[in-house]
């Protein structure tokens, strides 16, 4: 064989491991064929497959040592967001039958999709998701999956970031016990999101390998167990409706006019319309509530480097590593948002928090709970952050070896950004919305399922052969929910207009 052209050194380990030993893959050469590097034996536009089906293919020489446990640590983080916060106001929106079978199938649909990115790495040797759309469709395809997950995880990022912003100041005023706010800079929320990202995220950030956080993820999960534990025993201790709600019932009726028998007739039969549960409901706000469920379990990003980590690693046990996190994820978001919505039934907030404040803003055990939800998001940044790193590193220095002081700048870099974007920018939620509704539907329907298309060779499964449609029909489904989530905000943004319009 002639020696290669050119060849590109593809960086397998996340976060800019060194290249030494790494084996060349193909390249696009001038005259369009694709050269392969000494040690790689592959068959020209089939796919990539090794000659020898009995081998493995060889990912790199990096020795994974995250263990099983820690694995599932670091992945259920990855999926754990501050949607859990919603998810009780999409149910109050969807009833609970419905709401269940939608968290259901995306569960099951995010995990065809790892499915997908496991099998089409295993067919190529490959660990990387942005090397999966270079061996896919060449560079528009990994610039393309590497803009996608630095869209994702900067928004994900900055919404962690504003929930610091907003909560923390909160839980220093319930600690001080102070009934208003002074403008003392323990209660700036700008100026507590700098010090916790100094502090707290950027040593972590810095971290060389994704699997020694995942101590902090355990720790960030078990926060959230509080979080949830918490919203149970508040389903037996809150009274339906507040006492709030059933004042303002019967402020609104003359008491001269009726006796007090019947103010309370009246306040009782309104209470248990009230509190009482719905199973299917269907109104303006329900189609909202599916993209946010739909995009509860992204992880995509995070599991083929999760995977380079693995001690011991194959397919099979990366799948049960993704199976068990989205098991536990999904039981905990059903039981989070069950009890938080048959605790306020229609009158829960889309952030059940600031519900809970109705009842008692001094409340202890809330209190905690702000504390253990401050704690877990603040965790879960610097596992949201390697992907970025890594991306960015794909596409600008795609070749370099590492370097500590790159590796330093890019995550201080980001950190900046993103603390600029959460202190200048005061209303970027519809920003944020165009970046989820492109950007995930991406991540977990479209590109796993073209990659795998397209990197499976058709002797191993014929492009009309049953996988094959499926992952087709699998992409068209994320470009449904893409263009519904896309013309939803769009309609939100023309009514909005047209009120604000309207008002002057």
């Amino acid at each position: 064989m002639e020696a290669p052209l050119q060849t590109e050194m593809v960086e397998l380990v996340p976060n800019g491991k060194h290249l030494e030993g790494l084996l060349p893959v193909a390249t696009p050469t001038a005259g369009g064929q694709r050269v392969e590097g000494p040690g790689r034996s592959c068959v020209e536009g089939e796919g990539f497959l090794p000659k020898s089906p009995s081998k493995e293919p060889h990912f790199t020489d990096f020795e994974g040592k995250t263990s099983f446990g820690m694995s599932v640590f670091n992945l259920s983080n990855a999926i754990m967001g501050s949607g859990i916060l919603g998810l009780a106001y999409a149910m109050a929106n969807t009833g609970i039958i419905l709401f269940l079978f939608l968290l259901t199938a995306v569960a099951l649909l995010s995990s065809y999709s790892i499915h997908l990115l496991l099998k089409a790495s295993g067919i190529v040797g490959i660990r990387a998701y942005e090397q999966l759309g270079y061996r896919a469709f060449g560079t528009p395809g990994k610039l393309a999956a590497a803009l996608a997950i630095t869209l994702q995880n900067i928004g994900a990022m900055s919404s962690y970031l504003y929930i610091i912003k907003s909560e923390l100041p909160l839980v220093i005023q319930t600690f001080l016990n102070l009934e208003d706010r002074t403008s003392d800079w323990y209660l700036n929320g700008n100026y507590l999101v700098i010090l916790v990202s100094v502090v707290v995220i950027l040593p972590l950030a810095l971290m060389r390998q994704l699997g020694y956080l995942g101590y902090s993820s355990g720790f960030s999960l078990s926060c959230m167990m509080f979080f949830l534990i918490a919203v149970i025993y508040k389903k037996f201790h809150v009274p339906c409706p507040l006492h709030l709600n059933v004042a303002n019932m019967t402020g609104n009726v003359s008491l001269m006019e009726i006796n007090k028998d019947e103010a309370g007739l009246q306040a009782t039969t309104e209470a248990g319309a009230l509190c009482t549960p719905s199973y299917f409901t269907l109104n303006t706000q329900t189609a909202y509530t599916i993209p946010i469920m739909a995009f509860a379990f992204v992880c995509h990003p995070e599991v083929l480097p999760i995977y380079t980590e693995l001690k011991d690693p194959s397919k099979r046990k990366m799948q049960r590593i993704s199976n068990l996190s989205i098991a536990v994820m999904y039981v905990m978001y059903f039981l989070a948002a069950l009890f938080g919505y048959l605790t306020f039934y229609d009158g829960v907030e889309s952030e059940l928090l600031h519900t809970y404040s109705k009842v008692d803003p001094f409340d202890v055990l809330i209190l905690c709970v702000r504390v253990a939800v401050l704690t877990a998001v603040t965790l879960t940044v610097p596992i949201v952050l390697f992907p970025v790193r890594r991306a960015l590193q794909q596409m600008l220095f795609p070749d370099r070896e590492f370097s500590w002081l790159r590796h330093v700048l890019i995550a201080v870099g980001l950190l900046t950004c993103i603390n600029l974007l959460v202190i200048f920018a005061p209303n970027i939620l519809g920003i944020f919305g165009v970046i989820g509704a492109t950007s995930a539907p991406c991540l977990i329907f479209i590109f796993p399922a073209i990659f795998y298309f397209r990197i499976i060779p058709p002797e191993k499964e014929p492009a009309r052969s049953t996988p094959k449609i499926l992952a087709l029909c699998f992409a068209a489904l994320g470009i449904l929910l893409m263009t519904m989530s896309l013309s939803f905000i769009i309609m939100d943004w023309v009514s909005g207009t047209s009120r604000h319009g309207g008002s002057h």
